[in-house]
């Protein structure tokens, strides 16, 4: 869940909480000096310039393993499109997972940079930081965005087993690129920073909730920066997007929220322990899944 925005005076910020749906990452050495690389498609290739996959090359680049290496990664959930920060984890994985190969240990703090790094600086891509910072981090946290830098701090809250109760994230059936969705530009650029900056002030809300276990509340206040975030651009939403929510709204929810830039993925939904069940009267395309804490961050699983 994140609420974030542009504030010159406060700097942006998030509040964000890392789910337990992974994307493995699996590097081993090959006999000879090709790379292979197997995701959704299959690529080999003797210079790893040649790679289609940009995350995987420039995480290469990085960290200096170019050769002599088979590449896979496995998903959990589709890697792409769905407002969960999936391309930002695959890039803190591959990190991982290249500087272990290496011989060489990555701090959360290093991954969260680098990745930041490959996507923005180097891919252009107009995304945002809070993805990479999630994925490398791991449990609930308040991340804040100045002019000297990112800033991560846990949050405390008692209420864990609730969090996971309540949330659940359902999806649209739809798929998009952020990066289309961000490029977009709004037509009225006043209106879109005065929005964003009102989902930025929602985040102080959203720690204090938390903190005090104000579930209800904190599931009304997505709801609350839905409807601000939706009028940011047409492409936030859509027909359908809105026809959905309005059936999630009147099974009980306290609040949803299409997490990510917009336009598909997942709804962040909150209710009482009862409306999970009331949700698999949905469509068959709109699949549910439970929301549980990774606590770790992107970690090394097994070093053979």
């Amino acid at each position: 869940m994140d609420w974030f925005s542009l504030s010159e005076k406060d700097g942006g910020k998030v509040v964000s909480m890392a789910i337990d749906k992974y994307i493995h990452v699996i590097v081993s050495k090959r006999f000879d000096d090709r790379v292979r690389v197997s995701y959704s498609s299959l690529e080999i290739v003797d210079d790893f310039e040649d790679l289609n996959h940009e995350l995987v090359r420039e995480s290469m680049r990085v960290t200096g393993v170019t050769s002599g290496v088979e590449i896979t990664t496995i998903a959990d959930i589709p890697s792409k499109g769905t407002g969960l920060g999936s391309s930002s984890t695959v890039t803190v994985g591959l990190l991982n997972a290249l500087h272990k190969f290496a011989g060489h240990d990555a701090s959360p703090q290093q991954l969260a940079e680098e990745a930041c790094m490959i996507e923005i600086d180097i891919l252009g891509q107009p995304i945002g930081r809070q993805d990479q910072y999630a994925a490398a981090f791991g449990g609930i946290n308040s991340i804040s965005f100045d002019t000297e830098g990112v800033h991560v701090r846990p949050i405390a809250t008692s209420c864990e087993s609730s969090i996971e109760e309540g949330f659940t994230l359902v999806f649209t059936g739809l798929t998009r690129s952020a990066s289309d969705v961000l490029r977009e530009k709004p037509d009225n650029y006043d209106d879109k920073i005065g929005r964003l900056r009102k989902i930025r002030n929602q985040a102080d809300l959203a720690e204090t909730l938390l903190k005090s276990c104000d579930l209800n509340n904190l599931g009304r206040l997505i709801g609350e920066a839905w409807e601000i975030k939706r009028g940011i651009s047409e492409s936030v939403s859509a027909d359908e997007i809105d026809s959905l929510h309005q059936d999630i709204m009147s099974m009980g929810a306290t609040g949803a929220k299409l997490l990510g830039a917009g336009g598909g993925g997942f709804f962040l939904v909150h209710g009482d322990s009862s409306l999970r069940g009331r949700l698999l009267d949905l469509d068959s395309e709109n699949r549910l899944i439970s929301v549980g804490l990774d606590k770790k961050g992107s970690t090394i699983i097994f070093e053979g």
